[in-house]
């Protein structure tokens, strides 16, 4: 008996680890710290000054410092600290709108980014329903809309959210032809993109934050919409893909 015992342990034991090791990375642990940016990069923009990684200057090379766009920022979170959108709107003209889940990021919106519209949704595959969202008390950037995530990455309050589609959203605003989306919704990217018809709008450039868990249907969607995925940027980025038309497709 003191043998089927000690074989039972040991084979807890083992599913255990492999379990442990099998378990998804949390994001912060998936991507690492932000690489370098390439030298190219820096030589022809400077340093990045907002963004979290090297999107802001991604951004800006695609466009090559084009004045007057307009982007569309969802989850944009704070209106300067890691923003993607920031250096666009206070460097070169740049107008849009932010959405993000928690409405606290509204009153600095309004105050700093007066070319920037905020609206407080999270934005999904469905409209006009309630949505649960978990926010990290110790880090408002990564709270999320996914309940496991939320409970590995610590201790969370729910709210409730108003959840919208962006098409729903862009038809409400009048919104017919962007430039720029921006989208980083902690593992809801799928669901977003499922709401959005991107034939419809075709905006230039797409950075969409993508982690391994949801990187197979972020692929997918935008293979089937004939974009491509903007490769020369992995270098700079690690956390993000790029998308842009296919050549003919604009």
């Amino acid at each position: 008996m003191k043998r089927i015992h000690w074989l039972l342990v040991i084979l807890g034991l083992t599913v255990g680890l492999y379990l442990f090791l099998r378990k998804e990375p949390l994001p912060e642990e998936e991507i690492g710290p932000a690489p370098p940016p390439p030298a190219r990069l820096v030589q022809k923009y400077g340093p990045k000054l907002y963004s979290q990684n090297n999107e802001e200057l991604v951004i800006r090379d695609f466009f090559n410092d084009r004045r007057d766009g307009f982007f569309v920022d969802i989850g944009a979170s704070h209106y300067k600290t890691n923003s993607n959108t920031f250096y666009l709107e206070k460097h070169l003209g740049w107008t849009g709108i932010a959405v993000d889940a928690i409405r606290d990021y509204g009153k600095d919106y309004k105050i700093h980014r007066k070319g920037t519209r905020f609206f407080c949704f999270f934005v999904s595959d469905h409209s006009d329903r309630d949505a649960d969202f978990f926010i990290n008390p110790d880090n408002k950037r990564i709270s999320t809309g996914d309940l496991r995530l939320a409970k590995r990455q610590g201790p969370y309050d729910l709210v409730r959210v108003p959840s919208v589609t962006l098409n729903d959203l862009l038809s409400r605003l009048g919104i017919v032809r962007f430039d720029f989306l921006s989208m980083d919704v902690e593992f809801g990217e799928p669901a977003a993109l499922a709401g959005f018809d991107i034939d419809r709008y075709r905006p230039s450039l797409v950075c969409i934050e993508a982690h391994r868990k949801v990187r197979g249907a972020i692929l997918e969607y935008f293979g089937t919409h004939r974009y491509r995925r903007l490769e020369q940027y992995d270098i700079a980025d690690r956390l993000n893909y790029y998308f842009a038309p296919a050549a003919g497709e604009r």
